[in-house]
This record gives C-alpha cells, sequence and structure tokens, in this order.
C-alpha cells in the first residue's frame, strides 16, 4: 500500500525507487505555512485553464457543426490534434522533467491565450475547417506541455499531504472548470460569432497564469530535480495502468466526437440539449472527484480500473435503447467513471514512478491514449453520417467488455504475492 495512506489500497512504491531525499524534504519543510496557499493557487490556475481549454474544444465542436461539417468535420479537427498531441506528448513529458514546471506551465499558458486570440480574428476572414485544424494544432502543442508540467507538479505542491486527496481536489477543480465551460458556451455561442467565444475563453488562460506566476515555490536543490537520463522502468503492471488509462480516454473522446451527431441527428435535439449533455457530463466527473477518496479506501486500484472499464462498457452500450432524458442519466455516469478512473490512475503513477522521470512517463502514457483517440477519429471520419452514433458506442463498449479479461491476467497473482 502507498506509505501513510494506508487505506488507498495502492501499492506501495518499487523497492528500487528511493524514497525523497533530505534536501527535499528540508526545502519542503522550510515553507510549512506556505503550502496551503501555494496549493490553492494551484487550483485556481487549474480553475481557470480548465475553463478555457474545455470551451475551446466545445467551441471547435459547434462552429464546426454549425458550419455544416457535422461529426466528420469534428472527427477531422481531432485526428489532426491527435496527431499533434502525439507527437508533443513525449517531448512535453521530457521538457517537464528537464526545466521548471511551474514556469513551463505559465508560458504555456500565454501560448495557449496567443493561439485562442489568433483564432477569433481568423474566423472573421477565414473559412472554419483549415482554420480551426491550423488552431487546434498550435493549441494541443501548448496544452501537453501545460497539463503535462501541471499534473507532474501535484506531488510537488502537495508535498506532505495526502496523495490521494490533493489529487481528489486537482480533478474536482478541473471538472468543475469543465461544468463552467459547458455552462458558459450556451451564452457565448448562442446568437453570435465563434470569434466572440474563442476571444472571450482565451482570457481564461491569463488569469491562470497570473495565478501560476504568483505562486512562490522555493527550488529544489538542482542536483536533485536534473533527471538522471533514464527513462522509467515500464513493466507489466504499468502497462496496465497505461491500457486502462487509455481506453478511459478512448470513451471520453468517443463522446466528445459523437455527442454532438448524437443529439442533432439521432436525438433530434436543440442546441440547448448539446449543452445539457455537456453539462451532465461535467456533473458526473464532479461526482466522481467526490466519490474516489471514499471508493479507493474498499477497493483495491487494479481491480477498481477493471470495475470502471466493465461499467463505462455497459453505460455506452445502453445510450442504443435510450432517450432523453435518460440519456443525460447516462452522460453524467459517464462522466463520473471516466474521472473516477483518471483520478485513481494518476493517483497510482505518482506513487510507483519516481519524480524525476514522472514527466515522460505520462507522456508516455498519453502517447498511448492518443494513439487509441487517433484510431477513433479515424474511424469516424471514414463512417462519416452513414452510422447511428449510438452504433459507434456500443461497439466501443463491446470492445471494452472483451479488453476486462486480457487486463486483468496477473492481477490476481499480484494480490496472491503480496
Amino acid at each position: 500500500m502507498l506509505s501513510g495512506i494506508p487505506e488507498t489500497g495502492y501499492e506501495e512504491r518499487p523497492l528500487d525507487v528511493p524514497p525523497v531525499s533530505n534536501a527535499i524534504r528540508i526545502c519542503c519543510d522550510r515553507r510549512l505555512g506556505a503550502r496551503p496557499r501555494v496549493f490553492l493557487g494551484f487550483l485556481a490556475s487549474t480553475f481557470a485553464a480548465s475553463i478555457g481549454r474545455n470551451g475551446y474544444y466545445i467551441a471547435c465542436a459547434w462552429a464546426l457543426v454549425e458550419a455544416g461539417y457535422g461529426s466528420a468535420g469534428v472527427a477531422t479537427l481531432l485526428a489532426i490534434v491527435s496527431v499533434a498531441e502525439f507527437i508533443a506528448s513525449p517531448l512535453a513529458g521530457l521538457t517537464a522533467d528537464r526545466f521548471d514546471r511551474r514556469r513551463l506551465n505559465i508560458a504555456a499558458d500565454v501560448g495557449r491565450f496567443a493561439v485562442m486570440l489568433a483564432t477569433a480574428f481568423s474566423l472573421l476572414y477565414l473559412d472554419v475547417l483549415p482554420t480551426l485544424c491550423l488552431s487546434g494544432v498550435l493549441f494541443s502543442i501548448c496544452d501537453r506541455a501545460a497539463l503535462t508540467a501541471a499534473q507532474a507538479m501535484i506531488p510537488l505542491v502537495a508535498r506532505g499531504t495526502d496523495l490521494a486527496m490533493a489529487n481528489s481536489s486537482v480533478f474536482f477543480v478541473m471538472q468543475f472548470g469543465s461544468l463552467g465551460a459547458a455552462l458558459l458556451a450556451g451564452p457565448l455561442l448562442s446568437g453570435h460569432s465563434p470569434a466572440l467565444a474563442f476571444a472571450a475563453l482565451a482570457l481564461f488562460f491569463l488569469m491562470s497564469s497570473g495565478s501560476l506566476s504568483s505562486m512562490r515555490l522555493r527550488p529544489v536543490p538542482r542536483g536533485v530535480t536534473r533527471p538522471n537520463g533514464s527513462a522509467p522502468a515500464v513493466d507489466r503492471r504499468l502497462l496496465r495502468l497505461f491500457a486502462a488509462y487509455a481506453f478511459l480516454y478512448g470513451a471520453a473522446v468517443l463522446v466528445t466526437v459523437m455527442g454532438s451527431s448524437f443529439i442533432f441527428e439521432e436525438q433530434k435535439g436543440p442546441a440547448a440539449d448539446f449543452g445539457h449533455l455537456e453539462a451532465a457530463w461535467s456533473a458526473g466527473s464532479l461526482i466522481g472527484a467526490i466519490l474516489f477518496v471514499r471508493l479507493t479506501r474498499a477497493v483495491r486500484a487494479p481491480m477498481l480500473h477493471l470495475m470502471l472499464l466493465g461499467s463505462t462498457a455497459l453505460a455506452l452500450m445502453s445510450l442504443i435503447a435510450l432517450r432523453a432524458p435518460w440519456t443525460l442519466i447516462v452522460f453524467a455516469t459517464l462522466g463520473c467513471l471516466y474521472n473516477l478512473g483518471r483520478v485513481s490512475i494518476e493517483v497510482t503513477l505518482q506513487s510507483c514512478v519516481r519524480d524525476t522521470v514522472l514527466g515522460r512517463a505520462k507522456g508516455a502514457m498519453h502517447s498511448l491514449a492518443v494513439a487509441l483517440g487517433f484510431l477513433i477519429f479515424s474511424t469516424s471520419t471514414v463512417l462519416g453520417d452513414s452510422v447511428f452514433p449510438s452504433t459507434v458506442f456500443f461497439s466501443f463498449g463491446a470492445v471494452l467488455l472483451i479488453s476486462i479479461p486480457v487486463l486483468s491476467l496477473g492481477t490476481g497473482q499480484r494480490k496472491g504475492e503480496s
């Protein structure tokens, strides 16, 4: 189990991982009084960036659908973004391990602000699809650098506190920001040019960078933070973790790609129903962050991941037979399961990987997830509007169910060894 948190069900760091060095402990102990303030500043940055980030993708999807490109246009955009993320994720992880993560996050926030502002002006004069494709590539590069740096900062800004509680708080605030973005998207997009939404949402990245700039972290000694050049050791447990993250990420991608078409074309709903879908997902994610700490005290992490994948599969498959308002309950459930899985996987990764290679481990994990996402985008682009979105949801749910027995191999054996 994770040292110091006997009820969480997470496993100890491997024996070859050295404990936190005395240099880090001494450095952090001098700042005991500043920890709550630093963590609150980090949460404020996370909240603002989450509004901007989720608002960006909602505005992109809405602009493409409104321009007549449909789900195929959204899938094309996200496929291009996936390629950029696949390339950028390992580089972002390496950069996060080599340079100051707070400053990297600030620079990435400024980059996201600039990209969104440029997108807003370009949409006034240029065609929607090529503009958003170029914008998506630039935004995703900055976005991966920001997310990797921010999530690798969690063990540092929450040093000495319950790691599960710290991650749960971060993801709760992140999903609260997603809910805020969904609520803002309706008024900003209804009856206005998408350019206004991009310009308004860009301001949240300035707020995020300002909050990070106000944080004062005492620098850890240079010899401690400099990466030793070794990559994280990838064993079967880590591969299982990466696969679980990839499948949960794929389910979220599927909702992003097919959500608008599911509402407009299959359910025949208005624009308000699309906002309700996004809000239901975000509300469910908030519930997932709240439930996380209690649930992990009762269920071991590997078994929890399998349970979440199975529940996600059944929820996706049920959409083929349901209509509103029951579909909103399903999407809220999917959001809850997705966030539970993300937080659990983050805590597990932070518990079994050294801080000096955490960025690279996260980069590798996200690259695998993006590869699956790209496959989903490509399939959606080929299918276009020839297949009902609920059929695609059902098919992916079936794939998840088939993968669970494969991922469960070795889990029971490991439990017996411990």
